[in-house]
């Protein structure tokens, strides 16, 4: 239980540095850029300790599952979203001269337009007597693009630190033959007999400890692909790369018949309609497979980084059906997949889990813990850089958006486009508010219930 719990004090202290540096990210370039930052605050809630240092606040809040910074005008003022007379119809001329809390009036005709006009507010009340000049909105748009950026981008330097501990410290997952066994029996649960014929593997001289690097000459990444190429080679030869004892060799390998559970192009397993295992005659060679830890250079940093990065942009391309998943194995009590979603409290249990097993090596579990903290830096570089709002990724749409009106005015010689309205984007705002809330604390009771097994 102790273990548990230092896993968990482990998990926190790594969101809160994570959470932390990814406002940091926005804080700095927002004062290069002369923003007016009136917060820096980790966490949400009441605050428990602050500390100001000239015009910031900086501070600690007790629910620490994010932060924020709070900067001076984040929306434009109704009047500054308006174009020129001369640019107006004539009835919206009309309107444009009216006072602005008669034009503001109009704008609360519904719950929308009430939505918007409070997001105005709020926003104008951030800058109080600020020379509007210091406003996020004023700033030019490529100044908000970084500003917005940096966030994410320091959970992304995160991960890269964190990968080139794994990589160059530990070294990479790569795989590897666990066992090599001397026949090939017709199913995985047989034992061999003298009227086995020789396992294909043991014949091409296949030992264990071996690592696989490529196969036919394509680098791969998993076991599960090694078992997709040989299931799909029946009587062919297949070319595998192999590491053994720091000498690189090719060893030719043919697959022989074996009754075994049928894998797709990726390597999962596939299951009939009632959800029983496929079975068939495929290519096996006789090995099991697995992972080997191989040290790397400085340049693999990179592409386990970029990989990491896809893996979770195709997690969440894929969410509805992967919380599908997680609700048939919350409801049926079954396993859950480790490739599906998971929320915050989940990785930090799994972190308390790994930090828990008795038996594995000390140096094992940190690897492993090292990989869900990169994973969860990922996460929220990917996340905060979808296109939606209140996501960073929703300001830095907005930001680029009026880099191109600008463009185009320039282009076409023609006034300068007043800023664009994020405002009047408060109502999808509060929907994707929604959704992530409800999809969060739904994953939360998942993980509370029928946690991830990574152990």
């Amino acid at each position: 239980m102790l273990l548990f719990i230092l896993g968990i004090v482990i998990f926190i202290a790594g969101l809160v540095v994570s959470v932390a540096l990814h406002e940091l990210g926005h804080l700095t370039f927002a004062k290069i850029f002369g923003v007016k930052v009136s917060q820096y605050m980790v966490g949400f809630g009441k605050t428990i300790w602050s500390i100001k240092r000239g015009e910031t606040e900086y501070g600690i809040k007790p629910i620490l599952l994010g932060g924020y910074i709070s900067m001076a005008g984040m929306f434009p003022p109704l009047k500054a979203t308006e174009t020129s007379d001369t640019a107006l119809g004539s009835q919206a001329a009309s309107e444009a001269a009216l006072p602005e809390e008669s034009r503001a009036a109009k704008t609360r005709r519904n719950l929308f337009g009430t939505l918007v006009q409070d997001a105005r507010e709020a926003s104008a009340t951030t800058i109080g007597d600020t020379d509007p000049k210091r406003a996020f909105y004023n700033a030019a748009p490529w100044k908000r693009l970084i500003i917005m950026f940096a966030g994410p981008f320091m959970n992304l330097l995160i991960a890269a630190g964190i990968a080139a501990i794994m990589i160059c410290g530990f070294g990479q997952a790569t795989p590897s033959v666990g066992t090599v066994s001397s026949c090939l029996p017709a199913t995985p649960t047989a034992s061999c007999v003298s009227a086995d014929a020789a396992s294909p593997a043991s014949t091409a001289g296949l030992k264990a400890k071996d690592v696989i690097e490529s196969v036919n000459g394509k680098t791969i990444q998993s076991p599960d692909q090694i078992t997709a190429v040989l299931q799909r080679s029946l009587g062919k030869t297949v070319h595998l790369g192999v590491l053994r004892a720091h000498k690189h060799l090719t060893i030719d390998v043919t697959p022989a018949a074996a009754e075994r559970q049928k894998v797709d192009a990726t390597g999962q397993l596939l299951t009939t309609s009632a959800g029983k295992p496929l079975t068939g005659t495929v290519g096996s060679i006789g090995v099991s497979l697995g992972f080997t830890l191989v040290p790397q250079n400085a340049l693999a940093i990179v592409p386990s980084v970029w990989q990491e990065t896809g893996a979770t942009y195709q997690l969440i391309g894929n969410l509805p059906s992967g919380l599908v998943g997680v609700w048939n194995s919350t409801v049926d009590h079954t396993q859950r997949s480790t490739s599906g979603p998971i929320s915050i409290v989940g990785v930090g249990r799994a972190v308390g889990d790994v930090a828990s097993v008795t038996g594995a090596p000390v140096s094992d579990r940190v690897y492993t813990i090292l990989g869900l903290l990169e994973s969860l830096n990922i996460a929220l570089f990917v996340m905060n850089l979808l296109p939606l709002l209140p996501l960073d990724g929703g300001h830095m749409v907005g930001a680029l958006w009026e880099m191109i009106k600008r463009g185009y005015a320039r282009i076409a010689k023609r006034p300068r486009p007043a800023p664009v309205d994020l405002a009047r984007a408060m109502p999808l705002t509060v929907v994707v508010v929604s959704v992530l809330v409800i999809m969060s604390a739904f994953l939360i009771f998942a993980d509370l219930v029928n946690p991830i097994s990574i152990t």
